[in-house]
């Protein structure tokens, strides 16, 4: 079944229940839409996207950059986190505060209280782009939840469960869509099916996810 197909309109604020501690916001982004963009276009001028290499030796189609105190790397050597980046020897560009702010309401709206992101992933999609099945483990602290911001075309998303074999439900999220899992479901495999081609008002022929982390153990 393709859910996507069967979502009601999309009304502000809606929520919808994923699976066990994992929600989507629908249009929970979409007023401060070009505010967001903005910051994110200052912290892509100091850390450029660049389409990275998995340690499998792939190059991956979305090109990724970061912000915030840590920054998620991934080489020939393997996948972690880092406090400078590695083009640059700089460290990453401080985390904007309208994307802290949005960051820290949609998980208090899902459910998580407290949520301190260190690393914010700025993803860039253009059409045939996608991302595989995965897990986010490389995070010592897995009771922190992850946020995920979806601005400009749309995308169709995978959401299955921590099991890699159970198949995964398809979502398509529209600009201004953030989806926040974590509980059970934090360790979900989930990815992003080929970009589909379109233009986005506001971003052209472009999706930018944001995915807001916490890598560190706190307390």
């Amino acid at each position: 079944m393709d859910l996507f197909d069967d979502l009601p309109p999309h009304p502000d604020s809606a929520l919808l229940a994923l699976a066990p501690g994992a929600v989507l916001l629908r249009g929970w982004a979409r007023d401060a839409d070009v505010a967001l963009l903005q910051a994110v276009e200052a912290v892509i001028a100091q850390a450029p996207l660049r389409h990275m290499q998995t340690p499998g030796g792939y190059t991956m189609s979305v090109a990724t950059t970061s912000c915030g105190a840590l920054g998620w790397v991934s080489d020939p050597h393997g996948y972690r986190y880092a406090a400078r980046d590695p083009h640059t020897d700089q460290p990453w560009p401080a985390m904007p505060d309208c994307l802290l702010t949005l960051a820290q309401a949609a998980a208090a709206e899902a459910g998580y209280a407290n949520f301190q992101p260190e690393a914010c992933l700025i993803n860039q999609y253009v059409p045939g782009a996608k991302l595989s099945l995965h897990q986010d483990k490389d995070e010592k602290d897995l009771s922190a939840p992850i946020v995920s911001v979806s601005l400009g075309l749309s995308a169709v998303f995978l959401f299955g469960t921590p099991v890699r074999k159970d198949r995964p439900q398809r979502y398509r999220l529209v600009h201004g869509d953030v989806v926040v899992w974590g509980g059970q479901s934090r360790l979900a495999y989930h990815g992003v099916q080929p970009l589909e081609e379109g233009v986005h008002a506001l971003l052209g022929r472009r999706r930018i996810n944001l995915t807001f982390r916490s890598p560190r153990v706190h307390g």
